[in-house]
């Protein structure tokens, strides 16, 4: 069976389930869309990692990683690989230099290796077809409009928060520093990821 190539496009709170995330796949170079509801400790595990936030302890995926690397097997590729009355399931292909494996795991976990190990995410063509959502061309054109809109008042937003008492810009490097150590100790990943950032623009 074919399988289709799949992108992170987005990561964010579900409206319909509380205390849940959304997780959106994008057909690579298609117009479908794969939206999957994640639970909170998984999609914080997606999060720091597509943001490249390293905590002081690993978390439950990290220390996946490690472990393969210790008996020298790797993640080949992470396969959304079935649907059943609503719920996905999905492969974690492992392989060594002699055998290949494939692990049984929720989407969300496998995803959140997947990106661990910097490898692409694949699905089939009933599961696009019976879970997809098809974005014609005025859902695109609206789609980029409100990308462009985000973005514009993210902009006008940073400038107001400048014009504001901000503890993040009006802090020193070491400053900075500091409350980010803190940030990871407390294991409040969205703050650290707004300091990183703020230092990352001195940089």
């Amino acid at each position: 069976m074919e399988k289709i190539k799949l992108e992170i496009l987005g990561l964010s709170s579900s409206q319909s389930h509380t205390g849940s995330f959304a997780l959106v796949l994008g057909e690579d170079g298609g117009n479908r869309r794969l939206p999957i509801i994640i639970g909170m400790f998984e999609a914080q595990a997606i999060a720091i990692e597509i943001e490249k936030i390293h905590p002081n302890r690993p978390m439950t995926h990290d220390l996946f990683k490690t472990f393969a690397n210790s008996f020298n097997f790797t993640v080949k590729e992470i396969i959304i690989s079935d649907l059943k009355e609503g719920v996905f399931f999905a492969k974690i292909v492992c392989n060594d230099t002699v055998h290949s494996v494939e692990v049984d795991s929720r989407p969300s976990d496998a995803i959140a290796i997947g990106l661990r190990f910097n490898v692409p995410i694949f699905t089939y063509e009933n599961i696009l077809s019976e879970a997809g959502i098809v974005l014609n061309d005025i859902e695109e054109e609206q789609e980029e409009e409100e990308k462009e809109e985000t973005a514009t008042a993210s902009a006008t937003s940073s400038t107001d928060k400048s014009k504001s008492n901000d503890p993040f810009k009006s802090s020193s490097v070491d400053q900075l520093k500091s409350m980010l150590e803190d940030a990871l100790s407390n294991e409040d990943y969205e703050k650290a990821a707004r300091i990183r950032d703020e230092l990352n623009k001195r940089n």
